[in-house]
């Protein structure tokens, strides 16, 4: 079994980590946009992200020779371990909720904003737990006040939202009002135009203009006009608090702090608990997806089975999203397990990496005021900071 036993090397896991982590959801945002049924990509992004976690327990927990305090993979399966099992897989059943849920958040909130909230409570609920269950390795001098910081964060970007939407309401305001609807003046984006097409605005919109925000809304699957904003945010704020609790909840399953295992039988090594995770993960998306295909939420069209397998339209980008949370889910993990994962909740500055897919990619504040740009680069500088100091706290698991 591979193990990670450097402080660099765990850095590096997280960075790696928070890099995939903030691209996955801007992946999942693209697919939406052009008009992609939720249920339908959640399902494909199911099947690869468990399929990671296969991968790399049968690869990374098979390295090497096999050890009564650190089995591998294989060999740990048929061991006594049902408590630290079970929470392993409650981890992974609150991630699937959490992750299930801002995939309707990113279109109601936004992909910057839905990061940025679920975030901040997963930092200052998840680190917290974290730091206790870890015995306090991390230093608490570095630690908290980087947690301090990652709030200082939040607050500029929900400044930063508010300004936006500010700036967006002017810019509809100024708009036709029989076109808002999307009916006239508007032709709807075909559904196979292309990324580039869609987001940098070919299609006669400038990105950042009210034609733009039009013809995104007249294509996308979820429909956000006349949705109320307590709706979003109800989303938002359930999905942060599922993921506040998945890494504590794996902390527990590889570490046993509750002493749950009998004498002698050895924790869980983080790779045979990211299968399990990953594994109750994976039964939770498909149970409920299955069931939003045919009671569809939010006023999506119903579907089926049938339909979902035969829609091939954006499967590609799907799957590949899943590929990269797993491995940024992993990758999370193991540094976490070396340096604590109190530390490795510094992934949880993915926001940064959002943000810059959401501007990159969906035209985000583009054309907006100059308040709204002061508030956004100081958001971001933060967003620095906080994961500069956050990963400074990393300890050593002994």
């Amino acid at each position: 079994m591979y193990v990670v036993e450097s402080k660099g090397g765990a850095i590096a896991c997280m960075l790696l980590a928070l890099f995939l982590l903030g691209t996955w959801p801007a992946v999942l945002t693209m697919l939406e946009r052009r008009g992609r049924l939720p249920q339908h990509t959640y399902l494909d992004y199911s099947i690869t992200n468990f399929l990671v976690a296969v991968l790399i327990a049968l690869t990374f927990g098979q390295i090497g020779s096999s050890t009564p305090d650190k089995p591998n993979f294989i060999t740990q399966l048929s061991q006594d371990n049902l408590p630290s099992v079970l929470f392993a897989m409650a981890g992974g059943i609150v991630l699937s909720l959490g992750n299930l849920s801002s995939q309707y958040a990113f279109a109601l909130v936004g992909l910057s904003l839905t990061e940025v909230i679920t975030a901040s409570i997963t930092t200052v609920i998840g680190t917290t737990l974290n730091y206790f269950l870890d015995n306090k390795i991390n230093r608490a001098d570095i630690l908290f006040p980087g947690v301090a910081c990652f709030l200082i964060a939040v607050c500029l970007g929900s400044a930063v939202h508010s300004s936006n939407a500010a700036d967006n309401k002017v810019k509809l305001d100024s708009f036709p009002s029989d076109s808002k609807d999307g009916e006239k003046a508007i032709k709807p984006i075909p559904n196979k135009v292309g990324l580039k097409d869609l987001e940098s605005g070919n299609e006669k919109a400038k990105a950042g203009t009210a034609n733009y925000l039009v013809q995104i809304e007249n294509q996308r699957a979820i429909k956000v006009f006349g949705k109320k904003t307590y709706i979003g945010l109800t989303i938002t704020f359930f999905a942060g608090l599922c993921f506040s609790l998945f890494t504590p909840a794996f902390n527990v399953a590889t570490n046993d702090q509750w002493h749950t295992l009998k004498k002698g039988v050895p924790h869980l090594v983080v790779y045979t608990a990211f299968f399990y995770f990953s594994a109750s993960c994976f039964v939770i998306a498909i149970i409920l997806n299955i069931i939003f295909l045919y009671r569809p939420i939010l006023d999506l069209p119903k579907s089926s089975f049938k339909a979902y397998l035969n829609d091939w339209e954006g499967r590609g980008w799907a799957l590949l999203a899943g590929l990269i949370c797993g491995f940024g889910n992993g990758l999370q993990f193991m540094g976490g397990q070396a340096a604590g994962y109190a530390a490795a909740d510094s992934v949880q500055a993915l926001p940064l990496v959002s943000t810059f897919w959401g501007i990159l990619l969906f035209g985000e504040y583009r054309k907006s005021s100059r308040r709204t740009y002061i508030l956004l680069t100081s958001m971001l500088t933060m967003f620095i900071v906080a994961v500069a100091v956050l990963m400074a706290s990393s300890g050593h698991r002994k």
